[in-house]
């Protein structure tokens, strides 16, 4: 009886096995585990459109998932079948592929439906534009995408990369991508990272990021950038990292900024922004860094409270036409290792207070209306050397028997002048 149904068993899966069913996939056998065929030959013309036709992946590679693996690809399991989850081109590595100068992305790269990251690192020299169609293929599975120092890229970011809803870390670093952002950006609600610096980008930023609640990391300098900044900014609960530099951004800051509360880094230099320092500053008191430097912002320093930002480790404030005095409030910064005051119109007094910052490495206050003398120590003159400046303030002097101190004057900021 037993050994009836064991050869009914067996004829059974023999006629399965003969007769087939295309539902299933065909697959290669290494001697580890299988591979889809259709997923293998994917693969193999995927590359090929990149690296160039000579390349034979099936002759160099026959195991890319096995005994013979391509760097810059990784594979996993899915139904004890190998699908590719990883690629990335491009010299990476000293071993990685090169891409071709007549390089192709071919279809059969969106038919690797398991693909998980993405890279494309220095590999469009001559311009080329990414199509929009086939990115709705990598829905599903994609959480990292790259385009890194790809000059040859331009023309406007395809707006369909939006339906990568499951996306978590977008990196568009110094290419040539220009137009405007589409508002499709806002649609990735499950990023982490979004790096668009290094472009040529234009127009306003797209108000539309209230739903990016897990974004932690947003850069979009050096770009082109322009108008106001969106208040749903306000939105980016999680944020940790702004930076908006080197663009032509304009307007007051918006108060949405202050709900910003677990922000680490601004960092907002080289645009166009006026209308004064915000007073929602001061409600960032997470902020280690922030860099506003060659702003014209103009007013006073003296109506934000700065002792209520006691993690700045980080504060440029330079070249931005501020006015008053030096706040004293910033003596109680006791992180602070840098701070840029320099190329402003500050009046009055050097804070002498300043000197017990006790982690201060750099000082600029040069090119201000400072007037007085400076009360600083040969102690604190030796720690910081020329990384204390003072020039071109006028009215600013040092004391007389510093000056004529002959083991001291080598300490000396230089440009400025001996008080009499």
């Amino acid at each position: 009886m037993m050994w009836r149904m064991f050869c009914s068993l067996l004829l059974l899966s023999l006629l399965v096995r003969c007769t087939g069913d295309e539902s299933l996939p065909e697959v290669t056998y290494s001697e580890e585990a299988p591979m889809d065929k259709r997923e293998r030959e994917a693969l193999y013309s995927a590359i090929q459109g990149f690296v160039g036709d000579s390349w034979n992946g099936s002759d160099l590679y026959p195991d890319p998932c096995g005994w013979t693996p391509i760097q810059g690809v990784s594979c996993d399991m899915y139904n004890d079948l190998w699908y590719v989850t990883d690629l990335s081109l491009g010299l990476i590595h000293e071993n990685s592929l090169p891409c071709s100068s007549s390089l192709e992305i071919r279809p059969e790269l969106f038919e690797l439906k398991h693909l998980r990251s993405l890279s494309f690192f220095n590999c469009f020299i001559s311009p080329t534009v990414i199509a929009k169609e086939g990115w709705i293929s990598f829905a599903a599975n994609l959480d990292s995408l790259e385009f890194r120092s790809n000059p040859g890229l331009i023309g406007n970011l395809p707006e369909t990369l939006g339906n990568l809803t499951n996306l978590k870390s977008l990196v568009v670093l110094e290419n040539g991508f220009s137009g405007e952002l589409s508002s499709s950006i806002c649609n990735l609600n499950s990023l982490k990272r979004m790096v668009l610096a290094g472009n040529s980008f234009k127009g306003m930023i797209p108000n539309c990021f209230q739903g990016l609640k897990k974004l932690l990391i947003m850069d979009l300098s050096r770009n082109s950038f322009s108008g106001t900044l969106p208040s749903s900014f306000g939105d980016l609960t999680s944020l940790l990292k702004l930076d908006l530099s080197n663009n032509f951004l304009e307007g007051k800051l918006p108060q949405e900024l202050g709900l910003l509360k677990n922000l680490t880094l601004l960092d907002l230099r080289k645009n166009r922004f006026s209308g004064g320092l915000s007073n929602n500053i001061e409600r960032m008191q997470s902020l280690t860094e922030l860099v506003l430097s060659e702003n014209p912002m103009g007013e006073e320093m003296v109506g934000t409270k700065w002792e209520k930002m006691r993690n700045l480790v980080i504060l440029d404030v330079s070249k931005m036409g501020l006015g008053g005095e030096i706040p004293i409030g910033l003596t109680n910064l006791k992180r602070l290792r840098f701070l840029g005051l320099n190329d402003n119109n500050l009046t009055g007094f050097v804070p002498s207070e300043l000197e017990a910052l006790p982690c201060i490495g750099s000082l600029y206050i040069n090119g201000n209306n400072l007037r007085g003398e400076l009360r600083f120590s040969r102690k604190f003159y030796e720690k910081m050397g020329r990384r204390f400046k003072a020039w071109k303030n006028p009215n600013l002097c040092q004391p007389f028997e510093i000056v004529m101190s002959e083991p001291q004057k080598h300490l000396l900021p230089l440009g400025v002048k001996s008080c009499t």
